[in-house]
C-alpha cells in the first residue's frame, strides 16, 4: 500500500531521469495531472498524456526532456509537504527556489500553481514540492 502517491511520482521522475529514460509511467490522479501540467508549462518536461482511460485508474505518462549533452531538464525534485506533516505558506511566505531558478508547486484555493503565480494572485497554500 502506497501512503504518499505524490512522493512516488517524484521518485519515479527522479529515477527515470537518472536512468536517461525518454518517458515514465505512473497511476494517474487529479493532483498528478496538475503537477504534470505545471512541469510542462515551466519547460521541465516535453509533454504528458493519459493512457488506458477506459479503466478505473488511467496511466499518466510523462515525456522527459534532456539537453544536447544528455543532462535531464529536471536536476532535482524535493517533496516538501508530506501526509504526516503538511507545510503551508502564506502569500508572503512562499519560498523562492534556488533564487528563482527553480519552482515551488503550491496547492491553493484557486488551484495548483507555481509559487510565482501564487504570489501574483495573492494567495498562499500547501507547498507540495520544489523542482529545479
Amino acid at each position: 500500500m502506497m501512503t504518499d502517491p505524490i512522493a512516488d511520482m517524484l521518485t519515479r521522475i527522479r529515477n527515470a531521469g537518472m536512468a536517461r529514460h525518454k518517458q515514465v509511467s505512473m497511476p494517474s490522479s487529479k493532483m498528478k495531472l496538475e503537477i504534470a501540467r505545471i512541469l510542462k508549462e515551466e519547460g521541465f518536461i516535453r509533454g504528458y498524456d493519459l493512457q488506458n482511460t477506459d479503466k478505473p485508474q488511467p496511466t499518466l505518462r510523462l515525456h522527459l526532456k534532456y539537453d544536447e549533452e544528455g543532462k535531464p531538464a529536471i536536476l532535482a525534485l524535493q517533496r516538501v509537504s508530506k501526509p504526516g506533516r503538511r507545510i503551508y505558506a502564506g502569500r508572503n511566505e512562499i519560498p523562492w527556489v534556488r533564487s528563482g531558478l527553480g519552482i515551488a508547486i503550491v496547492s491553493t484555493s484557486k488551484g495548483v500553481m507555481t509559487g510565482r503565480q501564487a504570489r501574483r494572485e495573492g494567495v498562499g497554500g500547501e507547498v507540495i514540492c520544489y523542482v529545479w
